[in-house]
């Protein structure tokens, strides 16, 4: 009898096939990453990628925040905006309603922005940290460390020209910079965020206009440079400062 037609050959050449064909049907674990990493490589709609972004974010526990808080506060906003605003941390308010930019805070940023012709849902609004800190405090250093590869991530997504940093916190995390506020605010500048090229400009935060009213020229004549810096002209803002009483949970 010829050696392949033996009955251990011919079992032999059936595993070996069998082998084959189930290699094919069920890759094995190597060839099963590499698909999987070819798939995330694979462009995806802006807003669907957010919407992964925010539904991975939502079980984050990479800090002690995350025992206190009400929901994870990732964004709002248009997914494809040329500007973001990033400010310091959800408030008492953003944290109950799951949206940045809440209460007076908020009216009075789509006060500034309807000057020039936007609306917070023209821009894609986040914050440094996600979670609410207790007691609205300001985040601690290893707070924000815990949260910026989120932000990073949020704009490498997104794509913006221009990201506004709102306040000392925002600013000083991502333009790295140990200067006052006071001395580098409407002042714009390029960086790299992750993988992303962009305009820095750094503001006052609104609520700490809605605190000291006299920072309100100074921060609607820097919103007002935006137009350019985006390279569509709009005109200036005008905005008065409201007179209501102002409470520390009314500006979050």
């Amino acid at each position: 009898m010829p050696d392949d037609e033996h009955p251990q050959a011919v079992l032999r050449v059936r595993r070996a096939r069998c082998r084959r064909e189930a290699a094919f049907q069920w890759p094995h674990r190597r060839w099963r990453r590499l698909l999987r990493r070819r798939l995330r490589l694979r462009p995806l709609n802006r807003e669907d990628a957010l919407a992964g972004f925010a539904a991975e974010t939502a079980s984050c526990r990479r800090c002690a925040l995350a025992e206190g808080r009400t929901q994870v506060v990732v964004g709002r906003g248009n997914p494809a905006a040329a500007l973001m605003l990033v400010g310091e941390a959800p408030g008492f308010n953003e944290d109950r309603l799951g949206l940045p930019f809440a209460g007076r805070v908020g009216e009075l940023i789509e006060r500034l922005l309807s000057g020039i012709g936007l609306t917070l849902d023209d821009v894609y609004a986040t914050t440094v940290v996600k979670c609410r800190p207790p007691g609205s405090r300001d985040p601690s250093e290893e707070e924000a460390a815990a949260c910026e590869r989120h932000l990073v991530r949020q704009i490498e997504l997104v794509q913006p020209r221009v990201v506004a940093t709102l306040g000392t916190f925002a600013t000083r995390l991502l333009i790295a910079r140990p200067q006052p506020l006071g001395e580098v605010h409407g002042q714009p500048l390029e960086a790299r965020v992750g993988a992303c090229t962009v305009t820095l400009l750094p503001l006052y935060h609104p609520a700490a206009v809605l605190y000291a009213p006299a920072l309100l020229a100074a921060l609607e004549r820097d919103i007002a440079t935006i137009p350019a810096l985006l390279g569509t002209p709009a005109p200036a803002v005008t905005v008065e400062p409201s007179t209501a009483a102002t409470t520390q949970l009314d500006l979050f």
